[in-house]
């Protein structure tokens, strides 16, 4: 018999959310979008859920779906733009998901059977398990991430040798193009942000069509029950009256970074990506000295200097937390002024390899050659 989670109240998909937001790690879509579409998928009567990796059949056809583009704040050029090409009657996101993922199952001439999200984000986990469920396809209990991230080279099928064209894009406007190859996982990453600039808003991606014994293989398994235990533990904890905070860090396995104050955000809206730096005050855990904390954002956080020197960097994960509620924060609604706790967790061991941490995820990948990756565990 198979396994299944349900979300079957408002209440359950609110707690999703907000652990979504938690892995998200900055990125991974807004908290509202996300949530909006799963409450809407409940008033429209549909199953939302998962189901245990094992359920699916192993020569089942998977694909993953998600959003492509930026996260900074929408900008009155943008609006300018979306007037001026006449463009109307946006359609949601997991619309525009649902229509990529069914044209890439035209395009094989193959029924998709289960829908992987890419990553855990507050916008990019539920987009696609609302997407499967308008479609009646199975989600299984993961993500090819295990955070969110804001390449295809961050991604577990890059990371394991997986193709992952032909793919599909669809935008809120009803624009559609199918990639059929590329020349290398990195321009398949700069044609999906190329899509995404053209649709103005972004776009949203089927791709990485493989069989269910392959998607197996390189799932980073359980990470959807895992945000909903997150985001259940910080509520439950508010309404008892205790440290939402440090209830999440026990969900997590998480570890308390940093408390203190932003100072300064610095940050741009370039080539379908944001880019920012926080700069923060305060103190480590139980000490009473002062420090700083500088991050650099790539959509994500990725890169921290702890007063002058590098410390956590990706592929481990680095979250900011409102300091009374415990809800995370993205790097577009962080402003200068907000009081976080900065919290911890251990990424995955297969970004962790020297080729990894050079090709796709660690500081070097991201700009930083001369800041060396070293595992959380160590630092903390």
């Amino acid at each position: 018999m198979t396994n299944r989670t349900t979300l079957s109240t408002e209440v359950d998909c609110a707690d999703f959310v907000e652990g979504c937001l938690y892995l998200g790690t900055g990125g991974g879509g807004s908290a509202e979008v996300g949530l909006a579409a799963l409450t809407t998928a409940l008033h429209d009567g549909l199953d939302v859920g998962w189901v245990d990796v094992d359920s699916i059949p192993d020569d089942a056809l998977t694909v993953t779906a998600y959003s492509s583009g930026s996260i900074a704040p929408p900008s009155p050029e943008t609006a300018e733009l979306i007037a001026s090409l006449n463009l109307v009657h946006p359609q949601s996101l997991d619309d525009a998901m649902a229509d990529a993922i069914r044209q890439l199952g035209d395009h094989l001439g193959r029924s998709v059977v289960a829908v992987v999200p890419v990553e855990i984000g507050a916008a990019n986990s539920p987009g696609p398990i609302v997407a499967a469920a308008r479609l009646g396809l199975a989600v299984p209990d993961g993500d090819y991430s295990g955070r969110a991230a804001p390449d295809e080279m961050q991604g577990t099928p890059f990371l394991h040798g997986i193709s992952s064209e032909p793919l599909t894009s669809v935008d809120a406007w009803g624009n559609s193009a199918v990639v059929t190859n590329v020349a290398n996982p990195y321009m398949l990453e700069r044609v999906t942000k190329m899509l995404s600039i053209a649709g103005v808003d972004g776009t949203s991606i089927a791709s990485t069509p493989i069989d269910g014994a392959d998607m197996k293989r390189i799932i980073v398994p359980g990470t959807l029950s895992l945000a909903l235990r997150i985001g259940r533990a910080a509520r439950l904890a508010r309404e008892a009256g205790d440290d939402p905070i440090e209830a999440t860090i026990d969900a997590a396995g998480a570890w308390r970074l940093f408390d203190g104050q932003v100072v300064s955000k610095e940050w741009e809206d370039r080539d379908g990506y944001m880019y920012a730096t926080l700069e923060l005050a305060g103190s480590l855990p139980r000490t009473t000295g002062s420090s700083t904390l500088k991050i650099w954002i790539k959509n994500e956080n990725h890169v921290t200097w702890l007063d002058g020197e590098p410390w956590v960097c990706s592929p481990d994960l680095v979250t900011l937390l409102d300091a009374t509620t415990g809800t995370a924060h993205t790097s577009t609604d962080i402003q200068p002024g907000d009081k976080v706790t900065v919290v911890g967790m251990k990424g995955l061991e297969c970004a962790r390899t020297a080729d990894a941490l050079v090709n796709a995820t660690g500081p070097t990948y991201f700009g930083f050659p001369h800041v060396p990756y070293r595992p959380i565990e160590d630092l903390v």
